[in-house]
């Protein structure tokens, strides 16, 4: 089974200006003149890390990283205003553009495959392939599995926590209730918020428990951004129609791409990569049997890992190929 690659330093830090007030945070690392990816990290507010530089043969890629708006080193922290879809799609064209890349394997899990398959879907002719982990298509009966009931019938201890923080006459709808607490001018009913909301997923997102996982979730900076932000994407339908992407997958049908999903995910169910892998022809799916959406688990990391160095091989025999 394969691991991470070792954890490499970036040799090129930097924030890119977008639509105000809005400055994100890029970095690239691995080999300037390796094959182009750009990492698309979840949420949305999650925010990369150090790790996720690790996916990828540093001596084959050259590897971007970026924090959407709002979300990690990302300026202003954990900011609605201008954060919408549209927005980010746009941000990661200026970023590709601002690179001098012309084409770039595009890598996203969770609401990073969500985004991943919208910006392939407006630029297909820029994308070299996709490898997507965690599929989440936004769509209402995706969002009402995990916030509205769903999952509480495999966790009912973690979902009655999650539960507490909002009085009965709330309960209809908890994306609203947690979204006008994130919204509130009460810091410590803002942090409660964010910190219930963010631990619900994290105490979700993997197969077996996970201290490490849940303590990440936990910590302020990131519960802050991912809350306000996930409540103020998910209140406003993630600005997308709904079943967008579905009914879009003509415009990347020819584009390569691997579909790694755990089998017992819990934060976005097993449907949405199955329903994706049906409408798109150059796509592989990796169930993974012993695993649930985390992208450390060691299935997920050992299919990953494979599809990038696949890609890798695929991609340089595609560039060798006479035309």
């Amino acid at each position: 089974m394969l691991g991470l690659y070792p954890d490499i330093k970036p040799y090129n830090r930097d924030y890119l200006k977008v639509e105000s007030p809005h400055e994100i945070y890029f970095e690239e690392c691995g080999s300037p003149d390796g094959i182009p990816v750009v990492f698309v990290h979840g949420g949305p507010g999650g925010g990369c890390t150090s790790g996720d530089r690790c996916f990828f043969d540093p001596e084959k890629y050259r590897i971007i990283l970026f924090d959407q708006r709002g979300a990690g080193r990302s300026k202003p922290h954990a900011e609605l205003e201008n954060n919408y879809t549209q927005g980010l799609i746009a941000d990661m064209e200026a970023l590709r553009e601002h690179l001098g890349v012309q084409q770039w394997l595009v890598f996203g899990g969770s609401w990073g495959s969500t985004l991943s398959l919208l910006y392939a879907q407006a630029y297909p002719e820029k994308v070299l392939g996709l490898i997507l982990r965690g599929i989440f298509l936004c769509r209402k009966k995706d969002l009402d599995w995990f916030y509205q009931g769903g999952a509480a019938h495999v966790f009912p201890d973690y979902w009655e926590h999650f539960c507490k923080l909002i009085p009965e006459e709330e309960r209809d709808d908890y994306i609203k209730a947690y979204y006008k607490r994130l919204t509130s001018d009460n810091e410590l009913a803002k942090m409660a918020a964010a910190k219930s909301w963010s631990q619900w997923e994290g105490q979700c997102a993997t197969l077996r428990p996970s201290q490490e996982t849940v303590d990440h979730f936990s910590e302020p900076h990131l519960a802050m951004s991912l809350a306000r932000i996930e409540a103020h994407y998910f209140i406003n339908d993630s600005f997308i129609e709904e079943n967008q992407i579905l009914n879009n997958m003509q415009a990347i049908e020819n584009i390569p791409g691997v579909i790694v999903h755990g089998r017992y995910d819990m934060v976005c169910s097993l449907d949405n990569a199955y329903e994706l892998y049906k409408l798109w022809p150059e796509s592989e799916l990796k169930i993974i049997r012993d695993a649930g959406h985390a992208s450390r688990e060691p299935g997920i990391i050992d299919a990953l890992v494979k599809a990038t160095n696949e890609m890798a091989h695929r991609i340089n025999k595609d560039l060798d190929s006479p035309a």
